[in-house]
């Protein structure tokens, strides 16, 4: 393959699997300004004052309660970060705005209040309204006076956005359209003021409006009982002839789609922060327990055991944060090149999440993810205690589950993250035609016997690079055999898919490393050095199962050893003692009673 190395020039989406990144145009964690800190210090301090210590009224659901804390929120402007200063919202960055998403991530219903609301519940009037929507909305949204939600997902369909059975006509008189049809899982619905509702004009044209508590012939159904979030406000929507005023039609009709797609992107990336952020939570609660809880006359964590799972929640947030500020910058960036060029607000930020959409969805299944494992693993050092209420990692456990459903089930954002890159190659946007096809020379060649490259993790890069080889041979292998039939074939698609999300992410994190020890000194920086090996090393391995699976499902015969030997040599490691890094990087979160990178 060959790759080409950065500089200045901004990569567009999906371009990082065929060019080289460099470590030092690289945004990470640690390029927070003091403006950033200070924001998501707010947010911590705000979980810690208003939402932990009554955390137990709130999931009790307890009337007026989640309304309230979100007034104060907003009156200290953590509901408007990314609203302009003019619309009375603070006018932040997005790096800013994502910030806000993982400081507020550990709040759990909470969180998930907040994140509908200043997401879903704002950004679409926000960037698809008129002036005059956004004048009577937004101010009203940002302070937290009304509330916001956004009814999409019907009981047939869900993940099928379009197949929305919800109508809209137009009245005889011309001032309304009238709704009618059914909206489930609505968070924020039982108290929202503000809904962005989806229909079908005459049947066909997939439109948005804008719908207030109270129009005539909208109702809401009782609370849904459910399995976690239970504190967050989840009910139906029913439009019975329901009056919406024509200048309340959001965007253009038969535009809809364009509002719902869009969004999600952004959608997608603020969940991996939410999720970034209730991961460290969790993984806090969880180190304060195994110091405490003794067995056999010594704290558990001080066993092996309990250490590897407490490094190994710190190597997965690690990476998790590195990609989403790596990407996060990358729509900053391209929203300020957008603007630049005479785009104005609302277009430059949506053209740069679509830019990123591949990103977006990798972030958001590998954010999801992580926290997945960082609760469950969190239940196990509790051992019978995490199955306790008492104990919040009961409450993490459960509510940590719905984010592998919305914004996007992960099985169709892992799909999605396949179908954008082969669409984005095919129109000629993303050039791996070129790669894809050196890297099939390459297998025909005799293979490269060792390396003269002793620069600083050059082993590590060539790790990466030999990922994207993989990856570039498997997908270009699959879709030469399977041609237009490769969208049937969705284990095939998943696994290429899981290959891209593992290279993203072991890439990532090595760059923040990179990047981190050319500033600091190779001391300073060990234990990163310990968590981007970590990664790396079971990333590899992983492409190398996901690429298996894959070549065995649609290769036979010579084609099929020739590639297993490909994938073979492009997914070789050196040899690597991960149970003694991964003890040092417990012993630092022992010592400092929290993740601490």
């Amino acid at each position: 393959m060959n790759t080409t190395t950065s500089t200045q020039t901004l990569f567009k989406g999906g371009e990082w699997l065929i060019k080289e990144s460099n470590a030092f145009d690289t945004f990470t964690p640690e390029d927070f300004n003091e403006e950033q800190v200070m924001v998501k210090d707010m947010c911590l301090q705000f979980l810690a004052t208003e939402v932990i210590p009554i955390i137990d009224r709130i999931d009790k659901m307890e009337a007026g309660l989640m309304p309230s804390l979100m007034v104060k929120a907003g009156e200290q402007g953590l509901l408007g970060a990314s609203v302009p200063e003019a619309l009375g919202g603070l006018g932040k960055d997005f790096i800013t705005s994502t910030l806000v998403n993982e400081g507020l991530g550990g709040g759990y219903s909470f969180s998930v209040a907040i994140a509908a609301h200043t997401g879903i519940g704002t950004l679409p009037i926000l960037y698809f309204g008129t002036e005059a929507q956004k004048a009577k909305y937004i101010p009203k949204l940002a302070s937290g006076e009304w509330k916001g939600a956004y009814g999409l997902t019907e009981p047939n369909s869900g993940s099928d956005a379009l197949g929305a059975k919800t109508t809209a006509v137009l009245s005889a008189d011309g001032k309304n359209y009238i709704l009618n049809g059914q909206k489930c899982w609505i968070t924020n619905g039982g108290f929202a003021d503000v809904y962005t509702v989806f229909a079908k004009i005459d049947g066909d044209k997939f439109s948005t409006f804008i719908v207030e508590k109270g129009m005539e012939g909208f109702t809401q159904g009782p609370e849904e009982h459910k399995m976690g979030i239970k504190g967050s406000s989840t009910v139906q929507l029913y439009f019975q002839d329901c009056k919406v005023p024509v200048e309340n039609l959001l965007g253009e009709v038969g535009k809809g789609h364009i509002i719902a797609f869009n969004i999600l992107n952004i959608g997608r990336l603020k969940l991996c922060a939410a999720a970034v952020g209730a991961a460290k939570m969790s993984a806090g609660n969880s180190i304060e327990y195994a110091k405490t809880r003794e067995q056999f006359k010594t704290p558990i964590a001080n066993f092996g055991a309990i250490k590897y799972k407490l490094a190994e929640m710190a190597i997965r947030i690690f990476a998790s944060e590195s990609a989403l500020y790596r990407t996060s910058k990358w729509v900053d960036d391209k929203e300020l090149e957008l603007a630049a060029a005479g785009k104005p607000f609302n277009e430059a930020l949506l053209g740069a999440a679509e830019e990123y959409a591949v990103e977006c969805a990798i972030l958001k299944v590998h954010g999801s993810e992580v926290l997945d494992y960082v609760v469950d693993e969190g239940v196990q050092i509790h051992g019978g205690n995490g199955f306790s209420d008492e104990y919040a990692a009961s409450r993490g456990y459960r509510d940590s589950r719905i984010n592998r459903i919305y914004e996007g089930t992960n099985e169709i954002n892992r799909l999605l993250t396949v179908d954008m890159i082969l669409k984005r190659a095919m129109k000629g946007k993303l050039d791996l035609m070129g790669p894809a096809m050196a890297v099939s020379k390459e297998l025909m060649s005799i293979p490269e016997f060792g390396n003269d490259d002793d620069s600083a993790f050059a082993k590590e890069r060539k790790a990466i690079v030999n990922m994207k080889k993989a990856i570039l041979m498997v997908a270009g292998a699959a879709v030469q055999k399977l041609m237009m039939k490769i969208s049937d074939e969705q284990e095939i698609l998943m696994n290429i898919a899981d290959m891209a999300i593992e290279t993203f992410e072991a890439e990532s994190t090595l760059l923040r490393v990179m990047k981190l020890q050319d500033k600091q000194g190779e001391a300073a920086v060990q234990l990163q050095t310990d968590l981007m090996r970590c990664y790396l090393n079971d990333a590899v391995d992983k492409v190398n199962k996901a690429g298996k699976e894959a070549i065995n499902a649609f290769a036979t015969g010579d084609e099929q050893r020739m590639m297993l030997l490909g994938l073979k040599r492009f997914t070789k490691t050196e040899p690597f003692n991960s149970k003694d890094a991964r003890r040092r990087i417990a012993d630092k979160m022992i010592a400092e009673n929290k993740y601490p990178w």
